[in-house]
């Protein structure tokens, strides 16, 4: 179905080379996993895939890539779309009308197809995907996961026989995630679709996929099948990692598969007691630890905001100390965003009050209070602006009338751009454009950070270079308030976890005590040994060494 030879890329104005040397070939049916740290070429190889390189961006390339027999370097996406339907990473990117059935109709109408035809592949793609029952919706009305459906119903309505998704589940929560995944299951196997899709957390997508492609510097370092190729990856979700440790074989795709070994380690650990400490105690996660109290940074008391009369936040109150980092997990639609806007004086809560740092925002402007609660909305484009990536951060210095020497340059090392310093922030991937947009806030050494979403886009390596930096901020008197649907994230840095549904918080805790009793935000280590309080790798090792002692 593909067949890719000595592919030579470089963007336009670009002294790297995005793709070198690329050997590939992807068979008709095949489930493909395309990983690699961000940056490493996983959506230029992609975008070959349908012409839009170079067609679309230009640049210089050299290589043969043919798909479905065609050569998609000569013909380009228009000539490509009737054989690959590509799925963006941001699906609000993608649509062009507002209601779900005249979005999915619209490619069919450029098409130039026959009114008939279009009604039943209308109604084909409706019911393969389960939108149906919301096929006259408003498409702002829709969760994140069923925007992403919708996306793929408007690339499967021109019947390719290729679907190319770009991280598809970055901005999901777990059970929308789920809910994707599934329904490319379905359609590679009911209907034979090859599936390719690139993707960093691989604790969702590895159990699903036949085969794994993963890149680094533009080459491909390892392309086995899935079963193989876990055992090479330089990269590896918690659950497989924590078997490598243990010297698990084969590693495990699926906590049901790992299960059998936690089962083994029980019985020769703990002489079949469960997961117990030495003395009977149960062996807490290092996460689940009491708080000193520091003045609260952050408070928000019974706030209530409405979007046209619909209440999106009722009575929301929350607390976040110096020192402390604070998880917020909600599913897609749930008021998250719209909360973190309140906080930072963006939206104006219809009942409420907010103080940061003692201070209420009451009738502040919003550029007063993020000098001291630097905000990160979740499309880190939203924040981009200048020629440069160092750019970025020394026009936020000069907004705010500071001068930090060596400032721009330390913190573009220590988040792993200074290699990209002088490039134009927005030709960059969405993970290095996550961490410009984190540069940019966080280079006046704000008390308060509010992230939305840090870590979308960004491979195991990135996210615990960015856990390494917040540890050292929070170290310094820091708050940090995480939005995230990052279930490992927060298992790694929160102190406390609180849970919102339709606008209210439902649960609020120590963090292995919430995620530890959650269906569905719970970890794979807490998932692989309930009642444990473990959450991390790091977790399961040390309570597994105390209990051999």
């Amino acid at each position: 179905m593909i067949t890719i030879n000595q592919l030579t890329y470089t963007y336009p104005n670009s002294s790297r080379i995005a793709l070198q040397d690329v050997a590939w070939q992807v068979n008709a049916g095949d489930f493909v996993l395309v990983a690699g740290p961000s940056g490493s070429g996983k959506s230029t190889l992609l975008r070959c895939l349908n012409g839009l390189v170079p067609h679309f961006t230009g640049g210089v390339i050299d290589g043969v890539v043919l798909v479905n027999g065609l050569d998609a370097v000569a013909l380009g996406p228009h000539a490509l779309s009737r054989h690959v339907g590509f799925v963006l990473q941001n699906p609000e990117a993608q649509a062009v009308l507002d209601r779900v059935e005249p979005e999915i109709a619209f490619g069919l109408e450029n098409a130039a197809l026959p009114v008939q035809e279009m009604r039943v592949r209308v109604e084909e793609v409706l019911d393969l995907l389960d939108l149906t029952p919301l096929r006259e919706r408003p498409l702002t009305t829709l969760s994140g996961g069923e925007r992403q459906r919708v996306a793929i119903a408007t690339a499967l309505a021109l019947r390719p026989q290729i679907l190319v998704l770009d991280e598809p589940t970055s901005q999901l929560d777990p059970q929308s995630a789920e809910e994707v995944l599934r329904a490319l299951v379905r359609l590679n196997e009911d209907l034979g679709l090859t599936v390719i899709l690139a993707e960093h957390r691989l604790e969702r997508v590895l159990r699903y996929v036949d085969r794994v492609t993963y890149l680094e510097n533009g080459r491909i370092v390892v392309d086995e099948p899935a079963r193989l190729a876990v055992a090479h990856l330089p990269q590896l979700p918690p659950l497989a990692r924590l078997g490598r440790e243990l010297g698990w074989q084969p590693l495990p795709l699926t906590v049901k598969e790992g299960r059998r070994f936690a089962r083994d380690v029980e019985v020769k650990r703990w002489g079949g007691e469960g997961v117990k400490g030495c003395g009977g105690e149960e062996v807490i996660s290092s996460l689940a630890h009491p708080l000193t109290r520091s003045p609260a940074l952050l408070t928000a008391d019974k706030l209530a905001f409405a979007y046209n009369g619909r209440a999106t936040l009722n009575n929301v109150s929350l607390q976040l100390h110096a020192g402390e980092t604070v998880a917020l997990m909600v599913r897609n639609g749930a008021g998250k965003s719209t909360l973190l806007k309140c906080l930072v004086g963006l939206l104006r809560p219809a009942r409420g009050e907010v103080r940061v740092n003692g201070r209420s925002t009451q009738g502040r402007d919003a550029a007063d209070i993020c000098r001291q609660a630097a905000y990160l909305p979740q499309n880190p484009d939203d924040l981009l602006f200048a020629e440069t990536v160092a750019e970025e951060l020394a026009v936020t210095l000069r907004n705010h009338g500071l001068i930090r020497q060596n400032g721009v340059a330390g913190l573009l090392e220590q988040l792993g751009l200074a290699h990209v310093a002088a490039e134009y922030p927005r030709d960059l991937s969405v993970g290095q454009r996550q961490r410009v947009a984190l540069g940019a806030v966080a280079i006046t050494r704000p008390k308060l950070l509010l992230l939305d979403e840090p870590t979308r886009g960004l491979d195991y390596a990135a996210k615990q270079t960015l856990v390494a930096i917040w540890r050292r901020w929070l170290a310094e008197g820091m708050g940090l308030l995480l939005v995230t649907h990052d279930v490992e994230l927060v298992a790694q840095i929160a102190d406390r976890a609180l849970i919102m549904s339709q606008g209210e918080i439902i649960a609020e805790g120590e963090t292995a005590e919430i995620l530890a009793t959650s269906p569905l935000f719970a970890p794979q280590i807490a998932r692989l040994f309930p009642g444990s309080g473990w959450l991390t790798v790091e977790d399961a090792l040390a309570g597994i060494g105390k209990v051999a002692e």
